[in-house]
C-alpha cells in the first residue's frame, strides 16, 4: 500500500505533496494517505462496476503488465493492494475525486470475502486516496502489531522518505520523516 502511494508520485508529480502513515498498534491497524491523482470515481465501462472496488477488490486488475516496458514504478501487476485486501480482517478505500467532485468510500471484510456496499458522496476539495486496513494477525501467528513488525513498517516509511522527492513530505504518525 505504501509503494502504490509512492507509486502515485510518478503519476502526480505537480499535485503530490505528501503521504501520510499512521500505525495504530493499539487498534491493529496501518492507513495510508497520500494526495495527488485519485482513482477516478466512476463507474467502468467494460467490468460495469466503481473503478476503485475494481482495482482494490478484483484480481489481475492493473495496467503494470508489460513485461518489455521500462519501469519507474514499484508496483507489479496489482497484486499488493489486493493481497492486501485478502490477508486483512477489515480493508477500507477512500477517494477524493477532484475532477468529477465526488468521495468514494468502501470497506471489505473477513479476508476480502465480504463487500461492503460503496457510500458516494459530493467532494470539494483536492484529491486524495486513502487506505485503512486492520491484518488478519492470526494468519501470520501474531496477536498483535508488536514492536518488531512496527519497526520494520517504519523502516520502510523512511525508505520512501528517502527515495521520494523532497517535494512529497513523508510522515509516520503525525511526524514528518526528514
Amino acid at each position: 500500500i505504501l509503494v502504490n502511494a509512492a507509486d502515485n508520485f510518478t503519476r502526480d508529480p505537480e499535485n503530490m505533496s505528501y503521504i501520510k502513515v499512521h500505525i495504530d498498534e493499539k487498534e491493529g491497524c496501518v492507513s495510508v494517505e497520500n494526495n495527488g491523482m485519485s482513482l477516478p470515481v466512476e463507474m467502468h465501462q467494460e467490468h460495469q462496476m466503481h473503478v476503485p472496488e475494481l482495482v482494490f477488490g478484483h484480481l489481475l486488475t492493473s495496467d503494470n503488465y508489460d513485461d518489455d516496458e521500462k519501469k519507474t514504478t514499484g508496483g507489479r501487476n496489482g497484486y499488493g493492494a489486493k493481497l492486501t485486501n485478502i490477508f486483512s480482517s477489515r480493508f477500507e478505500i477512500e477517494c477524493g475525486d477532484k475532477e468529477r467532485q465526488k468521495r468514494y468510500h468502501q470497506t471489505w471484510e473477513q479476508n476480502m470475502r465480504k463487500k461492503g456496499q460503496a457510500k458516494i458522496s459530493a467532494h470539494k476539495g483536492e484529491s486524495f486516496t486513502k487506505v485503512t486496513f486492520w491484518p488478519d494477525l492470526g494468519r501470520f501467528g501474531m496477536k498483535k502489531l508488536d514492536k518488531d513488525i512496527c519497526g520494520l513498517m517504519a523502516r520502510r516509511c523512511l525508505d520512501i522518505a528517502g527515495t521520494t522527492p523532497r517535494k512529497c513530505k513523508v510522515s509516520l504518525n503525525g511526524k514528518v520523516l526528514d
